[in-house]
């Protein structure tokens, strides 16, 4: 099993994804640069969080144009792993891997803070190892982090189980307020996947809290998912 991390100009998470799954989790694990067009030998892509491109025009915009979104596209197709944290979830929702937009923070603020996450689909590869409805505490750091659709598509989400984390209080209940969804994300969405489950994307970071140190290890339970599926394939 070989995992990548991919590095766009302007990404300030790559390292962190690489160490998760590298020294934490002991994964064999390659850098994929932005130019690059060949990736088909990788079991799972990582697209972290950042500025990729330095968010020019919008969130995610640019590098959804880059060379290697084309392969990850081609990877995605033929039922590659992708998981996108943060800017890397932007880029999945402007290349149109996910549905969806996402909008400035309610507040117009940068927002850098623990939340807490419901799992609403165990039944993914990034959730696999979850509990049904388990709380998760992990950090947001974004600008744009309100999810936004239209209704039409919030309800094949709905309909087809592709909502994966809601943003919660820290019973689980899904509260549409400052403290609970402090982004003002549509349904409290904080995470999806598409139809076939072998894309997902979420705001949160859970590299950011996969240490003890990082005050959580509730994100380490996404990495370990997606390596119990890579293997159990």
């Amino acid at each position: 099993m070989k995992l990548g991390v991919v590095v766009f100009p302007g990404s300030n998470c790559d390292h962190d994804a690489f160490h998760v799954l590298h020294d934490v989790l002991g994964q064999p694990t390659e850098w994929v640069w932005h130019e690059s067009t060949h990736i088909h030998h990788l079991d799972a892509v990582i697209l972290p969080g950042g500025f990729a491109y330095g968010d020019y025009l919008r969130t995610g915009a640019i590098a959804s144009h880059s060379p290697v979104m084309g392969a990850v596209k081609k990877f995605a197709r033929a039922g590659g792993v992708v998981l996108g944290i943060c800017n890397g979830f932007q880029i999945l929702l402007e290349s149109g891997l996910l549905p969806g937009a996402m909008l400035r923070n309610r507040r117009l603020k940068f927002l850098c803070r623990f939340v807490h996450l419901r799992v609403e689909n165990t039944a993914t590869p990034f959730t696999s190892a979850c509990r049904p409805a388990q709380v998760l505490k992990i950090p947001i750091a974004h600008m744009e982090g309100n999810y936004y659709a239209d209704a039409a598509t919030v309800r094949e989400l709905e309909r087809h189980q592709q909502i994966v984390f809601r943003y919660a209080t820290p019973a689980g209940e899904i509260v549409d307020d400052e403290e609970s969804n402090p982004n003002g994300a549509l349904a409290n969405i904080a995470g999806i996947a598409n139809r076939e489950r072998n894309v997902g994307g979420l705001m949160p970071h859970p590299e950011r809290a996969s240490e003890p140190l990082m005050g959580s290890t509730d994100g380490l339970v996404l990495f370990q998912s997606m390596i119990a599926s890579l293997v159990s394939k």
